[in-house]
């Protein structure tokens, strides 16, 4: 069933999307334990090495343990939310500037960079629903299904819960917290998010960020020194993996399973400004 709004049609029916919105926000709410918790253990972990995140694992053992126990989970929630359209979003994705242009700063070190990579990419996940609805309460979208405007609603609040969970890891090291998007391809996703007509452009725009998110996520998993970060990331690589299944059913396209999520979408911390 689809519903017509202007040029633009919802493909599924608004009750199937009110539906895989709330099964989201249920995810959601079940992973919210584990994050606090694996950010908290975090920042005592960075506070017990005089506020330094080290760049090789301290651990090696516990982090394949916490690898294979919430890396793996998260792997396989990734995969059966992932679609196998990649040629399309990945091209789209490296317009955006997913290409490392600007190295961070010194500021943010070790795995304190990973942290402040995710925060800036939960803002600016956050910035582009808030654009979105503005847009919308503005009529440049069209008409907007009542059921787009609650997943956007929902997935923005979300965002915003793992962008405060990794800022508490930054201001318990001692690090300034990051409120605003300081990366490289903002002012791209900005200009894009100026150019949205319909409520599947923004969807589109949408999908590249949460792949992105996703994809880093998976990456941090292997890549993160503390056993604390890793569980962190591997608690909201899921959720981020079901904003991105939703859209595609937004989209019309229906997410088919990959064998393995790929990481070619991963945001590298270089692309960090701050």
């Amino acid at each position: 069933m689809t519903t017509a709004h202007d040029n633009w049609e919802l493909p599924v029916s608004e009750a199937e999307l009110v539906r895989l919105t709330q099964d989201l926000e249920d995810a959601h709410r079940s992973t919210l334990p584990a994050m606090r918790t694996g950010a908290a253990d975090l920042t005592e972990d960075i506070r017990a090495h005089g506020g330094k995140a080290e760049d090789a694992p301290r651990d090696p053992g516990r982090r394949r343990f916490l690898v294979g126990a919430g890396g793996l989970a998260a792997a396989f929630a990734l995969a059966a939310c992932s679609s196998n359209d990649k040629d399309k979003s990945a091209s789209s994705t490296k317009d955006m500037g997913n290409s490392p242009k600007t190295p961070a700063s010194s500021l943010y070190t070790g795995d304190l960079k990973v942290v402040a990579l995710a925060v800036a990419l939960e803002n600016q996940a956050v910035g582009a629903y808030q654009a979105a609805l503005a847009a919308a309460k503005a009529g440049k979208l069209g008409t907007v299904p009542p059921a787009v405007a609650t997943f956007v609603t929902t997935a923005m609040a979300q965002h915003a819960d793992h962008a405060k969970a990794w800022n508490s890891v930054l201001t318990g090291a001692g690090k300034p917290a990051i409120t605003n998007v300081p990366l490289t391809n903002q002012p791209a996703t900005l200009a894009a998010l100026g150019k949205a007509k319909t409520v599947g452009d923004v969807a589109a725009l949408a999908l590249q960020l949460e792949d992105q998110a996703a994809q880093t996520y998976l990456f941090a998993t292997y890549n993160v020194s503390a056993p604390a970060g890793i569980a962190t990331a591997a608690s909201i690589a899921p959720v981020e993996a079901m904003h991105a299944a939703i859209l595609h059913f937004v989209l019309g396209q229906y997410p088919a399973p990959d064998d393995f999520l790929p990481v070619d979408k991963a945001a590298s911390p270089a692309l960090l400004t701050v």
